[in-house]
């Protein structure tokens, strides 16, 4: 651009380039310049200027090199004038490279490959390779390391599986200790409750709690934890529900252990009179469910040598395989209106859970006819825990559960929920859940893979009323990333996942807010070496 003002003052004349005819021209007066030209003149030259600030401007915000000459500038606005594509600096044959389908044995056999950027910078120096050799390089080390970042998180994933399907010795000692005070002292063998508050149990005034758990430890902490927390603990009934060979070490601590005022029923299974009678649903779709994941599963050796499938994937898989899923405990909560029969509303607790605060205003709750009162787990802070959907449970390419259901639909946890027992029997609930189990086990499993949730997501559909998260919080057993202060705000904290506080493999972080509700100085405690981290 030129700008040309006649000796005389009598001409200005504006050139955008070299070659090309006058862009404007200004006849000014024979004597002075006129005021209004020279007005007119500077404003131009203002949004010239301010014009070519915000191209260059952009172009450092882009990550460009500031241009300090007008040459520079010209290169980089030119372009954008004329209205011509900027060329990368990246030479397309790595684009060309990196683009490539990874084969499996890309990288097999080969042991010249750079084990860190370190190395493989060194190499490109000395080779003073050219662009194609240095995609090619690049591109062996990142596969490289993605085929072992793959691999080590799959071999975490079997480990935390196995750590977590395990016993620890520790829990183990503790029954066995239990179970031979139950044999030894009579004081070990109280009837629970006594007879003057068996009443009690049937009182639809009192606040009444239930607990499914053959483990004695999880128990104890949140039977603790609730009454502890209580501010009417004497209106407070927990029923307690194990099976036979866990019945003589729990009804043991908790006969040894008061928590009066409160009252504590312990009671196995095999003494209800209604899982006496006839065929029982929940174990004959046990029974199926245990051939057929035998058959389908092939087992975690199996599951860990597929090469195709993502590490996320095949930790869901493993996860299917545990115990618990296959436990009369995580299933016997559908049949709480018959093992129940004379109570209207219960709060069922999970044995993974530690309650933080009284739990007795959720009766005030006003269910709207609902069945089920449970924190919705598609909403919160916490993108990782709180973004569950039916999607994140249900197969959705599959024809049956498409048509019948929305995947966007919100979930909602088990762990602690209100369950309306006069609402519920006038429904269809447990039908529809033994009616959509039989449709997984006939569709080898394809449905969903693992718990029961997905099956309690189908036969509550409908039926849920959406409390305040402060009630339940969840992922403590699988998301780390949980700080103290958060979890100390909630009323109760779900240590859902692989990661149980009684595992070694607990968040250490997050532990202390379960053990301490356990009395470390308890002789069957230090007998067994349960401590605190």
């Amino acid at each position: 651009m030129q700008l040309h003002i006649s000796p005389s003052l009598r001409h200005v004349t504006v050139l955008p380039g070299k070659g090309v005819r006058e862009f404007i021209k200004v006849k000014v007066g024979a004597r002075r310049v006129s005021y209004r030209m020279l007005f007119y003149s500077l404003l131009f030259f203002t949004f010239l200027l301010r014009f070519l600030f915000v191209l260059s401007t952009v172009d450092s915000i882009d990550g460009q090199t500031k241009c300090s000459t007008i040459g520079c500038l010209g290169k980089k606005i030119g372009p954008r004038i004329l209205g011509r594509r900027i060329e990368s600096n990246v030479p397309e044959v790595m684009y060309q490279v990196l683009n490539q389908p990874v084969r499996k044995d890309e990288v097999q056999g080969k042991t010249d490959v750079p084990q860190t950027l370190e190395e493989f910078m060194a190499e490109m120096r000395d080779i003073k390779s050219d662009a194609r050799t240095f995609a090619l390089r690049l591109r062996e080390m990142v596969v490289l390391l993605e085929q072992r970042t793959r691999n080590a998180k799959i071999q975490e994933y079997l480990y935390r599986h196995v750590a977590s399907s395990s016993i620890p010795k520790q829990l183990h000692c503790l029954a066995l200790k239990l179970a031979n005070e139950h044999s030894t002292n009579a004081a070990a063998r109280l009837q629970l409750p006594s007879a003057e508050l068996v009443p009690a149990l049937v009182d639809n005034s009192y606040f009444h709690f239930v607990l499914a758990s053959d483990n004695v430890l999880a128990a104890s902490v949140v039977a603790k934890s609730l009454v502890k927390n209580a501010l009417r603990p004497e209106k407070f009934v927990l029923h307690i529900i194990t099976d036979r060979k866990t019945y003589s070490p729990m009804q043991a601590w908790f006969s040894l252990h008061s928590l009066a005022p409160a009252i504590i029923e312990v009671k196995a299974l095999h003494q209800f009179d209604w899982l006496s009678k006839g065929k029982i649903p929940v174990l004959e779709a046990m029974e199926k469910d245990r051939r057929v994941r035998s058959q389908f599963r092939g087992g975690s050796s199996a599951i860990v040598a597929n090469n195709t499938e993502k590490p996320q994937v095949i930790a869901a898989k493993l996860q299917a395989l545990s115990p618990k899923y296959n436990s009369l405990m995580n299933h016997i909560r559908i049949h709480l209106p018959e093992l129940f029969p004379s109570l209207n509303k219960v709060v069922f607790l999970d044995d993974d859970i530690v309650i933080q605060t009284d739990l007795s205003p959720l009766w005030d709750i006003d269910m709207n006819g609902k069945v089920n009162g449970a924190v919705e787990t598609c909403r919160g802070e916490d993108r990782f825990v709180m973004s569950k959907r039916f999607k994140s449970y249900l197969n959705f390419s599959h024809p049956l559960i498409a048509k019948n259901f929305n995947p966007n639909e919100c979930a909602w946890a088990y762990g602690m929920n209100i369950f309306d027992l006069e609402a519920w029997r006038k429904s269809n609930i447990t039908l529809t859940y033994y009616h959509w189990l039989e449709q997984n086990l006939k569709s080898d499993l394809s449905l969903w893979q693992l718990g029961t949730l997905p099956p309690g997501l189908i036969a509550f559909h409908g039926h849920v009323h959406v409390i305040d998260p402060f009630w339940h919080m969840l992922g403590l057993g699988y998301q780390e990333n949980t700080t103290l202060p958060d979890a100390e705000t909630a009323g109760v904290i779900h240590f859902n996942g692989r990661a149980k506080p009684w595992l070694d493999i607990a968040f250490p972080q997050l532990r202390p807010l379960w053990a301490k509700y356990i009395d470390f100085s308890d002789k069957f405690i230090k007998g067994c070496h349960i401590r605190a981290s």
